[in-house]
């Protein structure tokens, strides 16, 4: 096995080699490669050989993968090749060529064919060959080429001794070269004194970096008044005028250049296939590094392991590879709401994740708010437009009237849902809302019932697609109600849908009563997969949320049931899950929740496995359910609507889930004033056992002056446009989008919080001293390699250290410390202190590099000279800064103004000032000149608004340098820096106490974090609050206590993007929920349900 591994990798360097030959335009080396190692057979290479008639270049490369004795197909090959330069021989008259050709070219070819040889020793007595009947058709050289080459390709394809060759790999572009990085990199981390700007001058020899142990620093170029013989901090370590965010710089990396600092991080080399702007060997790709640089991962080879595992995280929880807890899964009755008929279909609301459609078995539909227990909106069955429906309906409609709905489902984005009916029709219905429904489409769609129904977007179109009674499958076009395909095949009536996507393939799924599943493109041309189901079962078929993997559960005519996980590939069961029934009374309905489960109703209970498992997992009571109900999750799978009996539907909820459900009638009811006199109260069965005692305490539906009352509220909300202030309040997760960051075990609070210059990871330090790295890959799920929602991060450690950096504690004591770091702008360097020494950290090692300043008085800010990096500014315990010379050691100036200890410094490249506040809650300016005080304001603060003792002061320079943003306990400020007059200022109405503020990376906006756990957003340029994100919307459902945020960063690059540090060690990332979207309103734009928008008062 060995050696068969080892024999791919040899052929793939082979092809990597090809591909550098290529890129750099050597080709006619890389033709010669491709002959003499035979890996790859270059067709259009070849045919461009035959075509111009350079026949012994033709047999040449040929000769590299086949010879003539090989098989039949090689000998035609060779055989027809020869002949036709005989026969052009013979065409020019060149007798001599020709007879030379046949002597020896195709002498070889008489022993199995004399009679053959012999016709062509004849045509050289004739004057023109074409008189042999069999040459008549002979028309000139360049189309019998052409012809000849159409044979040839035909026999290279069937000849067995090419296969494998013909086509070549895809392989990312410039790959050669970015193994080269990945391998210079990884000696570069394994120096001894790794420097940050090392020059490569040989790829003959391993790299290593030359670094005395006298010379901690290499010289710097900015203050050539300084001793050149003395070392001196390089600028390109140090971070730029804002402790909490910088610019961007990147280095340059190139052969006779410097090197980035790179190191590990995964043992799959699959993702590291990252590079930096500019290539060690001169390509814009990007090499493979640590935090440093944008979008990259540290895996060179897969034989690389980090002495400490890497963490991956999925949705914000760190994953060991271990089943979820069975926390996660919907085990309580949360809500149990009551039709008038029999419900017979259901689905949540892809975004509204608690609104909830029915369909009952006399063609009614209901649109519920799960949160309130309110059916919001119930249209009865009816024709919209008899007059235009066939013949046969109307006759089935004479015969029978009762119409019941099959299936009932919302478009994948919410705007439309439709409802496919027992008898021949479809209704489609546009959604703008709450309550606002709007009739659609009709389409008399089949003969009998209509089945399923599901929407896709193949190239963007809106479609539905149908299955009925009548064995076929129809698409139609949501927008017009054109009929875009009509899919026939099925020999039985058509069961389920599933359209699906794969590497931009378009298909559909379906599967008949007959235990039949096909696969349809969106064209006419029939199925192109025809396989059985298991058992021949009447099936329904779904993905994973993650779309990865397909299973499917049905039940035959035996009563046997069958849950399988499908291998796509082969077309065959991978797995097939137990504990199903065996006399099963109606089809079995299942679905999966989110990655990790699959549930299956059956046997009156929910039944839950591990998808990765075949065993089942654990099962699901709800009590007072039929023996195969009808079952639907939300998106998130926090919630479960399944059918029970006499006509109602429980609702199921995780515990997170019933903190949302709690949430929503505490929050977002009350802020739109729909909860009425008395409050709901209800009781949760925290037992599975006694879950059939749920109707005597979960609520059902309320009083019919309360639903009305309350559905007349939201309407008026939503529809109150005019009224609508810029304050948006998310209490639910749905509204936006975040990821929560997770450290290693029990972590202590967040005490900083800081995004890299690249902005591609976060790095936090805890109240502990312990730093934390959390760094996102690139891979196809993000191709930026940035910081995402979307994508979770590594916690990040180097292999060649074995524990995390850590601040030095001694003398210090961490409840009084002011714990501050800050980056170097290249991200390499971190500068960090909690109460104890300044250390200075080598990001990419993790190795500390030196130490100064040790208390007492203990560092409680940083900031780095914006024109000369070997000059740092440090705010003291003692009220004192200091104007520290890293080079020579000392302390080049001290500055005495505050009154207490100084906890925010800033500095100004447009007004050439120091910007510093403290405990004392005063502001002063000193210029750098002569790091004399300029001006001073001590801070404002309300009758009421005592500030506690040792509150902290922050400043942070807007992005024009001249205004900076002041952050108090009690108010968040906006001064200009050259009067220190205040331009805006916020104050609490309430006692509410802010733990820390940051501007955006644009300066448009504030993101700040309250003790009480509230997010806020204000606009920059006035103050004014814009959007309030809830703890409920993000903190996840914890019995640890009161949790809330003290640190907050914003991303260097996208102004929407922020990340909060929590009291529990975590980190939350948040963003709006679309791509590109404020997290604020405009007046003009409208509410919407997704939102929950207060009113001015």
């Amino acid at each position: 096995m060995a050696s068969e591994k080892r024999s791919a990798l040899n052929k793939e360097l082979l092809f990597l080699i090809l591909q550098f030959c290529n890129d750099e335009g050597y080709k006619r080396t890389a033709h010669i490669f491709e002959r003499e190692s035979g890996c790859y057979f270059d067709m259009e290479f070849f045919e461009d050989l035959v075509l111009n008639g350079k026949w012994n270049k033709v047999e040449k490369y040929l000769s590299g993968f086949a010879s003539i004795n090989d098989n039949k197909y090689s000998t035609k090959i060779y055989f027809e090749i020869r002949k036709l330069n005989f026969l052009e021989a013979l065409d020019k008259n060149d007798r001599a060529k020709a007879l030379d050709i046949l002597m020896k070219d195709l002498k070889v070819f008489a022993q199995d064919n004399e009679e053959l040889y012999r016709e062509m020793t004849q045509l050289l007595t004739l004057d023109n060959f074409r008189e042999h009947e069999l040459l008549s058709m002979y028309e000139d050289a360049e189309s019998s080429r052409k012809i000849l080459m159409d044979e040839l390709k035909k026999l290279i394809e069937v000849n067995p001794i090419f296969h494998g060759k013909l086509k070549f790999p895809v392989i990312k572009s410039q790959r050669l070269r970015r193994l080269i990085n990945q391998g210079l990199n990884w000696q570069h981390i394994q120096c001894k004194y790794p420097q940050p700007n090392p020059d490569i001058e040989t790829l003959f020899e391993d790299h290593v970096c030359q670094w005395p142990h006298d010379h901690l620093f290499m010289q710097s170029t900015d203050n050539p008044q300084l001793d050149a013989s003395l070392p001196v901090f390089p600028s390109s370590w140090f971070c730029g005028p804002s402790t909490v965010t910088q610019a961007v710089s990147r280095e340059d990396i190139c052969v006779s250049g410097p090197i980035t600092s790179v190191a590990t991080t995964s043992v799959n080399m699959r993702d590291s296939n990252t590079m930096s702007q500019n290539s060690l060997l001169g390509a814009e790709y990007e090499v493979a590094s640590t935090v440093l640089h944008s979008g990259r991962n540290h895996s060179p080879e897969s034989s690389v392991s980090d002495d400490l595992p890497i963490i991956s995280m999925n949705n914000g929880m760190l994953q060991n590879f271990e089943p979820v807890s069975h926390t996660d899964l919907p085990k309580t009755v949360a809500r149990i709401l009551n039709e008038s008929s029999s419900p017979m279909s259901m689905d949540f609301h892809p975004v509204q994740q608690t609104f909830l459609l029915v369909g009952t078995d006399i063609g009614d539909i209901g649109l519920w708010d799960v949160n309130l227990g309110v059916k919001m909106l119930s249209r009865n069955f009816t024709v919209w437009n008899i007059g235009a429906c066939s013949t046969m309906f109307k006759t089935a409609m004479m015969k029978d009237p009762c119409m019941s709905v099959n299936c009932i489902s919302w478009s994948p984005n919410g705007s439309f849902f439709g409802i496919a009916y027992s008898k021949h029709i479809v209704q489609l219905y546009s959604y703008h809302g709450v309550t606002d429904v709007q009739q659609k489409l009709e389409i008399d769609a089949h003969v009998g019932g209509v089945n399923d129904l599901a929407f896709a977007t193949p190239s963007k179109q809106q479609l539905v697609i149908t299955g009925g009674d009548d064995k076929l499958i129809k698409v139609w076009d949501v927008i017009t109600g054109v009929q875009m395909h009509n899919l026939e095949g099925h020999e039985a009536p058509v069961y389920s849908l599933c359209p699906h996507c794969k590497d931009g393939i378009h298909f559909i799924f379906s599967t008949s009563v007959d235990g039949k599943i096909k696969a349809w493109l969106y064209d006419n041309m029939g199925a192109r997969v025809h396989i059985d189901a298991p058992g021949l079962a009447c099936t329904t078929i779904a993905y994973s949320a993650d779309n990865k993997r397909l299973f499917s559960c049905g039940t035959n005519k035996n009563g046997e049931s069958f849950l399988v996980e499908w291998n796509e590939s082969e077309g065959d069961a991978k797995r097939t899950y137990q504990g199903l029934c065996e006399n099963s009374s109606a089809v079995v309905q299942f679905s999966p929740i989110k990655e990790n489960f699959l549930a299956a109703a059956d046997d009156h209970v929910i039944k839950i496995w591990d998808m990765d498992k075949v065993e089942q997992l654990t099962i699901i009571d709800a009590g007072d359910l039929p023996a195969n109900p009808h079952i639907r999750f939300n998106k998130d799978g926090t919630l479960l609507a399944v059918i029970a009996s006499e006509n109602k539907i429980k609702i199921l909820a995780t515990a997170y889930g019933l903190q949302l459900l709690n949430a929503s009638v505490t929050g977002f009811v009350n802020s739109s004033s729909d909860v009425s006199d008395g409050p709901r109260k209800h009781v949760i069965n925290p037992s599975v056992a006694n879950f059939g005692e749920a109707d005597a305490h979960v609520p059902t539906n309320c009083d019919e002056e309360r639903i009305k009352d309350a559905k007349q509220k939201i309407i008026d909300n939503a529809n109150n446009k005019s009224g609508v202030c810029k304050i948006i309040q998310i209490s639910m997760p749905s509204q936006c989008k975040s990821l929560q960051l997770n450290g290693y075990g029990e972590a202590d609070k967040i005490s900083r919080l800081i995004y890299t210059n690249a902005g591609n990871a976060i790095l936090a330090l805890a109240s502990n001293g312990t730093h934390l790295l959390w760094k996102w890959p690139q891979n196809d799920l993000n191709l930026s390699g940035k910081a995402t929602t979307d994508v979770p991060p590594q916690l990040w450690q180097p292999r060649s250290c074995s524990r995390m950096m850590t601040n030095d504690l001694t003398d210090s004591t961490p409840e009084e410390a002011v714990p501050c770091f800050a980056l170097s702008k290249n991200d390499s360097y971190l500068l960090s202190a909690s109460g104890g020494i300044i250390s200075l950290f080598n990001m990419l090692t993790f190795k500390r590099m030196m130490s100064f300043m040790s208390p007492s008085p203990a560092a409680t800010s940083l900031a780095f000279h914006p024109q000369d990096n070997n000059i740092v500014a440090i705010g003291m315990d003692d009220s004192t800064i200091l104007i520290y010379h890293v080079r020579f050691t000392k302390v080049k100036s001290k500055l005495k103004g505050h009154s207490g200890r100084v906890t925010g410094l800033a500095f100004s490249t447009a007004m050439d000032l120091l910007v510093s506040s403290g405990e004392d809650a005063q502001i002063f300016t000193w210029n750098l000149g002569g790091w004399g005080k300029c001006k001073s304001k001590q801070l404002q603060f309300p009758d009421e608004r005592i500030p506690v003792r040792g509150s902290n002061t922050m400043v942070q320079f807007h992005q024009d340098q001249v205004n900076f943003l002041v952050v108090h306990e009690t108010q968040l400020s906006i001064y200009e820096a050259k009067e220190l007059g205040c331009v805006q200022q916020w104050i609490p109405e309430d006692s509410t106490r802010i733990s820390q503020a940051t501007l955006s990376c644009d300066s448009q906006m504030v993101f700040a974090c309250f003790l009480g756990g509230i997010v806020s957003i204000f606009g920059a340029s006035d103050l004014q609050l814009k959007c309030q994100i809830l703890p409920i919307s993000y903190l996840p459902y914890t019995p640890r206590g009161n949790v809330h945020p003290l640190a907050v960063a914003a991303n260097p690059h996208k102004p929407t993007q922020f990340a909060v540090g929590l009291t529990d060690g975590a980190a939350i990332v948040f963003e709006p929920q679309k791509p590109g979207n404020s997290w604020y309103l405009a007046e003009y734009e409208p509410a919407t349900a997704s939102s929950c928008l207060l009113q001015d008062d």
